[in-house]
């Protein structure tokens, strides 16, 4: 009920200043009624976007993407590598947030193999990846509200100018209906602007917190995952398998281990006449 108010004063302010020009003004239910089924559409819409802005704003919160409590209790099952506990305590339906999906993922790779500690970060960044992208489509709709409300207020115009041009063609071209029938087609496109803009500045603004909020988060994952990064030796695994992949090298033949032959006497040299 407080939403199907809201929109329409928001768009008093702009419909009175063309209620202002006219000597003999309309209310402002008057000049939506004007705007004719393309006008009620618009409003619709208006409705929607501050309904998915509203909850967009709520759920995009630093205590929604990275619960504080939840913060303390993987830190302080990560600090002596209870990667099992922090599993646990992320795949749990009551702790579902930005922070516990992102690192249900990376804890998931750290398990699965034995170069989980190197891949680790990897599977963060991917999770975090997907993630934003997920934040970035509920607001989608809204972006999509503020593109298609000005293109039904022209649509209403046209409409509407079409309307004028028939009363010409019938009842001559008096300047006084002229007048009002224009007046009627572009109250839709002064409807379809004052949706459009407000909508639009809340999409850029809600995208530019989903990124800032986003930078917050990976920045909290990598304080308390600081302990399960590996220290640079290699898993023993991979050591084993180096160790069996490396080709033998050939040994040399051992030294005699009896007496050794004198040389052979020097071959007798041959004998010069008598």
């Amino acid at each position: 009920m407080t939403i199907g108010v809201l929109a329409p004063t928001l768009l008093q302010p702009l419909l009175l200043l063309a209620q202002d020009e006219e000597p003999q003004g309309m209310t402002l239910l008057e000049q939506i009624h004007n705007g004719g089924l393309t006008g009620y559409i618009i409003i619709l819409l208006s409705l929607v976007a501050a309904t998915l802005a509203v909850m967009n704003i709520i759920a995009i919160q630093p205590k929604r993407l990275v619960p504080p409590h939840l913060v303390s209790a993987l830190q302080g099952l990560l600090i002596n590598r209870d990667v099992v506990g922090a599993l646990e305590v992320c795949k749990r339906i009551e702790n579902d947030s930005f922070l516990t999906r992102v690192l249900a993922q990376g804890l998931n790779r750290y398990q699965r193999s034995a170069f989980g500690p190197f891949e680790f970060k990897d599977a963060i960044e991917e999770a975090g990846a997907e993630e934003v992208a997920r934040l970035y489509r509920k607001t989608d709709a809204l972006g999509l509200i503020g593109s298609i409300a000005p293109m039904l207020g022209l649509l209403g115009t046209v409409i509407g100018m079409v309307g004028a041009f028939s009363t010409i063609s019938s009842s001559g071209a008096r300047p006084e209906l002229l007048a009002a029938d224009i007046s009627k087609a572009l109250i839709t496109t002064l409807m379809g602007l004052c949706v459009a803009i407000p909508t639009m500045a809340v999409f850029s603004y809600l995208r530019n917190r989903i990124d800032h909020y986003a930078a917050l988060a990976a920045q909290t994952i990598e304080e308390i995952t600081v302990g399960l990064e590996p220290t640079g030796a290699a898993p023993a695994g991979a050591v084993r398998a180096t160790t069996t992949a490396a080709p033998a090298r050939p040994m040399s033949a051992p030294a005699p281990s009896g007496p050794t032959r004198p040389a052979a006497p020097p071959a007798a040299s041959a004998r010069v006449g008598t």
